[in-house]
């Protein structure tokens, strides 16, 4: 508790809070534009982090983390497209509800929606992790090793399109991670006589080509979105009533559990977590037919979980050091980049930041659901921002991020290389999260392994004779086989009619 009012006082430094609510105002706006994302915000503001303390930081990038999750609504309340892939699911019932004039009681319960779930599972995040973390503790090399790889794994099987090529976004992204020197026999591998890749691929350089300058060059390669108008009259009012609330209580709470359960798996995130609380709030409903005419219940459900899944993907991200969500790999590289190792060791080594993470999380979410509040009235402007003003500063943040990387051009070259492959695993459909989140811990798998290796005096059988490390081999093993043989049954069935 000593450490989290600490954490707290920290947070509160003038700067610290500046720049938190400010960074959560622009992850709100990001997230609102569709096309757009925090994710995206994440990516930019990185590169700026080098120069400014840890607690700052941290400040900015969880400050752009919530306001991107908690931002997405408003689009598809409004206009019916998402602003993320988390709020998919709104679009069902909000954009129905804001045709019927209910744009005010629609934004109303998507903003206090978010703000449950983002509470709640921070809350529990913040109670929960170290206990988690204690218990990983126990494990070795042998269950580490095992379960980075069934993480990786899971983000393959969750991949859309062909799972091959989730797979081959994987390998591509672990071969990556071993380019530059290798750590213990300090052998050169893939660096093909360059100079600047002898320590190894920047993970800015990665993320500003592949995510960033990908988003940005496939966006404007679609075209400008044309927004319809929005009836300023439906947003009067608050809209909401303390009786609504009630009579929703028990979408509310299952759909916390349910973005909870999906964040803290890995991969599986937002995007996921509010489509599976839809249709478990449609099978609940008494009236599951009026599901999509514009029921509270369906904003209810996608708000809370999707944001729930905001303290669901930080507590295996703090206490395992494996991301909840393609986000939280972007939170994992800011710790990189400030030498901290994420992992069961982080809250014992800097319960400070560990706790600053938590509170900046909690405080961002009441900030965030005061401001929207107050400024609802005005959410059409932010859809209307010229998309050629922001993919022109978008490109310049990349390539100024990308130089104060290294202080090379060599990084800017990079960047251009990692964007043109992220367009190209674009047009094949090829996910990019397994790409980055093999990137990520492809350097602890190696470590792992070796260590592994090494304890075991040469013995590979000990990954498969300790019990916890092959259940989570199996795992991983049923993440990739299990929806291969899911299509085959189902495609025999579909023959045997």
């Amino acid at each position: 508790m000593a450490s989290y009012i600490s954490a707290l006082g920290t947070l509160f430094e003038p700067m610290n809070f500046i720049m938190l609510y400010l960074c959560s105002l622009v992850g709100c706006v990001l997230g609102a534009i569709p096309g757009l994302s925090g994710g995206l915000g994440i990516t930019l503001i990185l590169p700026m982090t080098f120069a400014l303390s840890t607690d700052l930081s941290f400040a900015m990038l969880i400050g752009m983390y919530v306001g991107g999750v908690s931002g997405s609504f408003i689009a598809a309340v409004l206009v019916g497209i998402p602003g993320s892939a988390a709020s998919i699911g709104t679009c069902y019932d909000g954009y129905p509800m804001t045709k019927k004039g209910k744009a005010a009681k629609a934004l109303t319960i998507g903003i206090t929606g978010s703000f449950i779930g983002t509470m709640v599972s921070i809350l529990v995040a913040t109670l929960c992790s170290t206990y988690i973390a204690d218990v990983a503790l126990m494990l070795g090399p042998w269950e580490y090793f095992s379960l980075c790889l069934m993480a990786i794994t899971m983000v393959v099987g969750l991949s859309n399109g062909s799972i091959f090529k989730g797979l081959l976004a994987a390998f591509f992204g672990l071969w990556l991670s071993t380019v530059g020197a290798d750590m213990v026999t300090n052998q050169l591998r893939f660096t093909f006589g360059n100079t600047n890749l002898y320590g190894g691929i920047n993970v800015i350089c990665l993320l500003m080509g592949t995510f960033a300058l990908q988003q940005v060059a496939t966006s404007y390669a679609k075209g400008n979105l044309e927004m319809p108008e929005v009836e300023a009259g439906s947003l009067k009012g608050f809209g909401l009533t303390l009786k609504d609330i009630t009579d929703n209580m028990k979408t509310i709470v299952v759909s916390l559990g349910i973005g909870l359960g999906i964040g803290f798996l890995p991969g599986m995130g937002s995007g996921i977590a509010n489509l599976i609380a839809y249709g478990q709030a449609k099978s609940m409903s008494k009236h599951p037919e009026e599901f999509g005419t514009g029921v509270d219940a369906g904003v209810w459900a996608t708000e809370v979980s999707n944001n729930a899944g905001v303290g669901g993907a930080i507590i295996p991200m703090i206490a395992l050091g494996i991301p909840g969500d393609a986000t939280t790999v972007l939170l994992m590289s800011a710790m990189t980049i400030h030498g901290l190792q994420a992992g069961p060791m982080f809250i014992k080594n800097n319960p400070d930041l560990a706790n600053l993470i938590f509170a900046a999380v909690l405080v961002s979410a009441i900030l965030i659901f005061i401001t929207e509040l107050f400024t609802k009235r005005w959410f059409p402007m932010l859809l209307k921002a010229p998309y050629h003003y922001l993919y022109s500063a978008i490109l310049m943040i990349c390539f100024l991020g990308a130089y104060s990387a290294s202080t090379s051009m060599f990084s800017v070259y990079l960047v251009l290389v990692f964007g043109a492959i992220g367009i190209l695993m674009e047009f094949f459909k090829m996910p990019g999260t397994p790409l980055m989140l093999a990137f990520i811990l492809g350097s602890k798998i190696e470590s792992y392994f070796r260590m592994g290796c090494s304890y075991a005096k040469g013995d590979i059988t000990s990954f498969v004779t300790r019990p916890i490390s092959l259940i989570l081999l199996l795992i991983a093993l049923w993440s990739v086989v299990g929806p291969l043989i899911g299509k085959l049954l189902r495609s025999r069935k579909a023959g045997g009619k």
